[in-house]
């Protein structure tokens, strides 16, 4: 399996070099086509504020936001050029993440930044919004780290769903060839609907058969949440890539999410890999 179309979402935020970093790692073992997607635009105003604001002042906002959008591409073509790379630059003038969403159902693979609670933006929720609108699997990385490959040393979340399964398939173009792989069933549904007599054991199977190094546990929660175990579980490992299934459903101009996704998504340490 291989990854043909990469999606990187970039912003003004020092993490979009981080980001960018990566997908031009991921972009060079795969052979993939690289495209970067740049939503700006002027700040959202109050109706009535606007109304009272002079053309210039507004045509002003908007100009700085076109400057912002093409100093973003001069810093993010610098990057490829040093890595020899060839980058397409996509930007989209846009008052909110939605149009992400249909950008990404084109992409193998979406890599976007995970919001920063310092610098906040327009386009904060950026990550739900693609992970359950766009169909296709999302690389969410955190604000805070270096993180310049995945895929050698994997943690699986597993709890028989549908949303992990595609996760698991979703991730084998990442997984490099000597990857240590720990598959991590937490609370699991012994039911034969679930996980069976020997949670994660299936998986572990499934993933060995193509020559995987994979080791399979379990875990049940007391005094803390799935979530904090699965990121505590991470750096006992040192993984460097969590994956799982998100939970959840999107309805217009809002996006519900699971706890242990949600969990995941403001706290993560290390780079995540979400289907849904």
């Amino acid at each position: 399996m291989t990854i043909a179309d990469i999606l990187v979402h970039v912003d003004d935020r020092p993490s979009a070099e981080t980001r960018m970093a990566l997908a031009l790692t991921l972009a060079r073992r795969h052979g993939a086509h690289l495209a970067a997607l740049y939503l700006f635009g002027a700040p959202p105003l109050p109706g009535y504020v606007a109304a009272e604001l002079p053309a210039s002042v507004l045509d002003g906002m908007r100009e700085a936001a076109f400057e912002r959008a093409r100093a973003a591409e001069s810093r993010m073509r610098r990057l490829a050029d040093a890595a020899g790379i060839a980058l397409e630059w996509r930007p989209v003038e846009a008052v909110d993440p939605g149009p992400a969403v249909l950008h990404g159902r084109y992409a193998d693979l979406n890599i976007v930044g995970q919001d920063d609670p310092d610098q906040s933006t327009p386009y904060d929720g950026l990550v739900e919004e693609v992970v359950l609108g766009s169909g296709r699997p999302v690389l969410a990385v955190p604000y805070a780290g270096r993180f310049d490959d995945v895929g050698s040393n994997v943690l699986i979340a597993w709890n028989a769903s549908r949303e992990a399964a595609r996760a698991v398939h979703d991730v084998l173009p990442l997984v490099q060839p000597k990857a240590r792989i720990n598959v991590l069933a937490v609370d699991p549904n012994r039911t034969e609907a679930g996980g069976g007599a020997m949670p994660g054991a299936d998986i572990a199977t499934h993933l060995a058969r193509r020559g995987l190094a994979v080791e399979a546990s379990q875990f049940v929660t007391e005094s803390i949440s799935v979530g904090d175990l699965l990121l505590s579980r991470a750096a006992d490992l040192s993984a460097d890539l969590i994956v799982m299934g998100a939970y959840g459903h999107s309805r217009v101009r809002e996006v519900v999410l699971g706890g242990v996704t949600r969990h995941l998504l403001a706290h993560m340490t290390v780079p995540v890999l979400m289907s849904h």
